[in-house]
């Protein structure tokens, strides 16, 4: 079998859209490609690197691109045994791409490439992610506060450092900072889809919250909301903001142009987090939304803070 052959069946079974093309696009048509996969979803990832340097927003486009296609190998496909070799082969691209890249076929890792030589970026956040993607497929409760913050470790923490490094911010003090908003953002949007993820078979909120509140889990099913089980929904949301403003003290110490990005991402979580308080915490009755004019308010108050920053393109 010939190596492009190879690359064709790689991924086999995932979704059309994402299959390995027959030739190898060139550095341009890779990185158009992940643009238009980029436009073409709708979320806050996307959003917010809008407000970045033109010069960088290339790469994010590679890294947003990585992240969509790993995610949906992992979701968007019913068996978890072919789901697990889909990444497993996505794992192989990304080896490929660090060290023989010459030999890449996929758009997303001939653009991710460029990004890895220009920016050094390091192998073990992509790593990381797929690691994230994996365990979706054997792991679907969690048992405590601390089991959370391990997943999100994997799952959400190498977002903010891989926007921090392109940008050209790599201590370990501002990765940290990164890492709290990151989990807390993680955290609010399982507090926010506790039906929605219930209904696929996935439980993040904690069992030893569940047992110290008295909730029973048939309640989550059923949608059977009680004052216990809003406190207990009030109290993730209070640790989880705690969190997201913690971490928030990272926006203090990068450039203008790139704190309006992050605090885009932090104010979004604090959205959340209000959506669901002005809820009375009942996340049982309909999963709580960021209003259309909150999420403009949002995106006014960043286009404002770039004006601001004398760098709007």
């Amino acid at each position: 079998m010939s190596e492009t052959t190879a690359a064709q069946h790689a991924l086999l079974g995932a979704p059309p859209e994402y299959l390995t093309p027959l030739d190898r696009p060139t550095l341009e048509e890779a990185q158009m490609w992940c643009r238009e996969l980029a436009s073409s979803h709708y979320e806050n990832f996307h959003v917010a690197t809008w407000f970045l340097p033109r010069k960088v927003r290339p790469h994010f486009d590679s890294i947003y691109a990585y992240c969509r296609v790993a995610d949906d190998l992992g979701d968007e496909v019913a068996d978890p045994v072919v789901a697990m070799r889909l990444l497993d082969a996505w794992g192989s691209m990304l080896d490929e791409c660090y060290d023989t890249p010459e030999r890449s076929m996929h758009p997303v890792f001939v653009a991710l490439h460029e990004t890895v030589r220009e920016c050094d970026m390091p192998r073990e956040l992509f790593a990381d992610l797929l690691h994230a993607f994996r365990m979706d497929q054997v792991k679907t409760e969690y048992d405590s506060w601390d089991e959370l913050l391990e997943y999100s470790h994997y799952s959400a923490n190498p977002v903010g450092r891989l926007v921090l490094w392109v940008c050209g911010y790599r201590t370990e003090a501002l990765g940290l900072l990164s890492d709290k908003v990151c989990t807390a953002l993680q955290l609010a949007n399982f507090w926010q889809d506790v039906v929605e993820d219930a209904e696929r078979g996935r439980r993040y909120i904690p069992a030893d919250a569940m047992v110290g509140f008295g909730v029973d889990e048939g309640q989550i099913l059923g949608r059977v909301f009680t004052p216990e089980f809003g406190a207990m929904i009030e109290s993730l949301v209070v640790r989880t903001r705690a969190m997201l403003r913690e971490g928030g003290a990272v926006s203090r110490h990068v450039d203008r142009e790139l704190a309006v990005t992050l605090d885009l991402f932090r104010n979004g979580g604090e959205a959340i987090l209000d959506g669901i308080t002005a809820q009375d915490f009942d996340v049982l009755r309909g999963r709580p939304v960021v209003s259309k004019a909150k999420k403009m308010l949002l995106l006014a108050g960043a286009l404002i803070g770039k004006m601001r920053s004398g760098t709007a393109r």
